[in-house]
């Protein structure tokens, strides 16, 4: 069948139809850089990275165009730089190095466009200079704010009551706004705080108004697919909707909404307020990125999932399997049938994996890469412990090298208790030792 998205704003699958074939174009909203990235901010990278590899199959690497922000300016970030005692950019460049790190080695391959909020101040303001002009922002005491009841169908991505509007916007409830769901367009910033010169005087950019100038100055007034986590639904991508179709004189944004549920971490939420998360960073010390890649992919992107160390072994036990099943084949030239079908159907991922299950190693190798997996050389993902971190864990190949040599000595002169005792050792570090009919012996990490 053709490709079926779900699409949050009419809340119903959809086949999916570009605007443009030649010019597919999709939006994720990427990270705000000031702190490593947890692995509940992996999931949409995971998800909508495999979205984009079934864009390219359908239509042509040369004809989709798939851009994922870099917010680097942010008051947390402000924040961060302060307690440090340095730039705003330092932690931006840091955590920005940090985040690339940590998805490729998650297997996310790099968008065609990262566009960087700093880079589009002009634009920005080209925004809400449109906006006031057309009614829908006005300024109050040095702040320039979207007048919420000036778009008549607000609220129609989250399909939200007026009260749940205002309960939920996440904004102050300032005297000078005309109406409490309002929100900020521009702040000023105080004397100590980064900020740019604006025809409203020295300050910044609202977080929502940052993607909605992106997009527009990358992908044009309507792009085909706007994507993020399930969080963003509202207030983010609701504002990001009620400014650009307010500029655009109500073209919308994007065609098709999508959005994947939360991790859970024991059945809770998992989130840095309430402190149940893993950083992607400290996940990889332990784990080989192609697990935890496997186990993101192993729900349905828009349903929760109980993301657990428990969970990420079981999906490096199916990936061990799967590399001795095609260590020693070719890919086969083209994608399984049955691995597109599955995908096609909303991104049904567990059901891709599960058509993995059923095809010859050959095509299992084609199906698995296609979806960011089995990336590796079958003997380095063994002797590197399937690449937990990037690196092997445990004694270099030198040292199990140089181990192996003195029990095959210890062998030959009968000192089983020595050889015993190495390999007991090793085992104990985790690399098993693997005696071949032929009397070599070889090894792996285990």
């Amino acid at each position: 069948m053709a490709l079926h998205l779900y699409d949050t704003l009419s809340r119903a699958k959809r086949p999916f139809e570009p605007l443009d074939p030649a010019r597919v174009r999709l939006y994720v909203c990427g990270p705000t850089v000031y702190n490593t990235a947890h692995v509940g901010n992996a999931r949409p990278v995971v998800v909508f990275d495999v979205l984009f590899r079934l864009l390219r199959h359908h239509y042509g690497p040369a004809h989709v165009t798939y851009a994922r922000n870099i917010t680097d300016i942010d008051d947390k970030i402000i924040d961060a730089a302060a307690a440090e005692g340095v730039p705003i950019d330092t932690i931006a460049a840091r955590y920005t190095e940090l985040y690339h790190r940590d998805m490729d080695a998650l297997g996310a391959l790099r968008p065609s466009l990262e566009p960087r909020a700093t880079a589009h101040l002009d634009a920005m303001a080209a925004m809400i200079t449109r906006l006031i002009d057309g009614g829908h922002a006005y300024e109050a005491e040095g702040h320039v704010l979207f007048h919420v009841p000036s778009m008549a169908d607000y609220g129609a991505l989250s399909h939200r009551s007026r009260d749940e509007q205002v309960a939920g916007a996440r904004v102050e409830v300032a005297p000078f706004k005309r109406d409490p769901a309002d929100f900020v367009l521009w702040k000023p910033s105080a004397a100590d705080q980064p900020g740019w010169d604006s025809p409203w005087g020295r300050g910044r950019p609202g977080w929502h108004l940052e993607c909605s100038a992106m997009i527009e100055a990358h992908l044009g007034q309507t792009i085909d697919i706007h994507a993020g986590g399930q969080d963003l639904i509202f207030p983010h991508h609701e504002n990001e909707i009620a400014q650009s179709a307010c500029c655009h004189g109500g073209a919308p944004l994007a065609r098709y909404w999508l959005h994947n549920g939360y991790l859970l971490s024991g059945g809770e939420k998992m989130s840095k307020s309430l402190g149940n998360f893993h950083t992607v960073h400290a996940l990889l010390d332990d784990h080989p990125g192609e697990a935890i890649r496997l186990a993101l992919l192993s729900a349905r992107y828009r349903q929760p999932l109980d993301f657990t160390p428990d969970l990420i072994r079981d999906q490096k036990r199916r990936l061990d399997r799967w590399y001795r099943t095609t260590a020693d084949v070719a890919a086969a030239d083209t994608v399984p049938a049955s691995v597109i079908a599955a995908l096609d159907d909303d991104l049904n991922t567990p059901a891709a994996i599960s058509a993995l299950e059923d095809l010859a190693p050959a095509d299992l190798k084609a199906g698995a890469q296609f979806l960011g997996l089995l990336g590796q050389d079958a003997d380095a993902w063994f002797k590197g412990g399937g690449g937990a971190g990037g690196e092997a864990q445990g004694p270099s190949p030198d040292r199990i090298d140089a181990l192996i040599e003195e029990r095959r000595a210890a062998r030959k002169a009968r000192d089983f208790a020595r050889a015993d005792q190495i390999r007991d050792e090793l085992a104990g570090q985790g690399v098993r030792l693997l005696d071949r009919p032929d009397g070599s012996t070889d090894w792996e990490r285990s």
